[in-house]
């Protein structure tokens, strides 16, 4: 630890003498304040209602996908939230509500299809339905493994477009929760149309952050979606006949 030689205190984040309340080399007060109620507030506040909450990355990723995210990405990356994390908080609560409602494989599939004891359609059920977390992260990477291709391009690497994925899969992960409630509500089965539309979401979130005025944009947004699906599709099928032979 460097020896501090100097008549102020040394700052505890870089260790450069602190002249006043903050230090001027990174800005972090001298002193912390003690963790209150207050604190705890302003966090909550601050996660859910600012500029930098939850609420501000979901509209922003719902009505200007391509813009916002681009400027998560070259400008601006302090008022959204972490996309890792987004995906996560939404993914969690997409498992709370299809927990409530109790929303299984068959409010997505045709029950005729189901019947399937095997490992493979087992696997695709726990990681589609129970485990939507992992399915949404599983095929956002997949998605952007084929967006790189279709829009090489454009400039963007394969971490920069995953983070895209994270934001879009994120948002529309909310939106299947909320037709989940709906169904829970008025008892209609809607789920297998609402993630019709969802793809819908999916292409012209992917179109705007590349180019809205091309319609191939749009093309190669959804082409990337069925493709990203087939190959985790296809993985978990070989993963689960791989079981069943051993």
């Amino acid at each position: 630890m460097e020896e501090n030689n100097t008549l102020f205190p040394l700052c505890k984040n870089c260790n450069e003498p602190v002249h006043g309340n903050y230090c001027a080399n990174c800005g972090d007060p001298i002193k912390l304040k003690r963790i209150d109620k207050q604190y705890i507030m302003n966090d909550i506040s601050d996660f859910f209602l600012t500029h930098k909450g939850l609420f501000y990355t979901v509209k922003k990723v719902f009505i200007t996908p391509g813009k916002s995210i681009r400027q998560f990405i070259a400008e601006d990356r302090h008022r959204f939230v972490k996309p890792i994390t987004f995906v996560i908080i939404t993914s969690l609560f997409y498992a709370i509500i299809n927990h409530i409602f109790s929303i299984g494989a068959e409010d997505y599939y045709d029950p005729s299809k189901l019947e399937s004891e095997s490992t493979p359609a087992l696997l695709m059920k726990w990681i589609l339905i129970d485990y939507p977390g992992y399915s949404n992260l599983l095929i956002g990477l997949f998605m952007a493994f084929w967006i790189k291709i279709f829009f090489k391009k454009a400039g963007y690497n394969i971490f920069e477009i995953f983070v895209l994925m994270c934001f879009i899969t994120g948002v529309g992960t909310l939106y299947m929760s909320l037709a989940a409630i709906i169904q829970g509500f008025i008892h209609v089965k809607i789920l297998q149309i609402a993630s019709y539309i969802g793809i819908i979401y999916y292409t012209w979130a992917i179109g705007q952050f590349f180019d809205k005025k091309k319609i191939a944009s749009y093309l190669k947004g959804f082409l990337s979606y069925i493709f990203g699906t087939l190959v985790l599709g296809f993985l978990i099928g070989l993963v689960g006949t791989i079981i069943d032979m051993i």
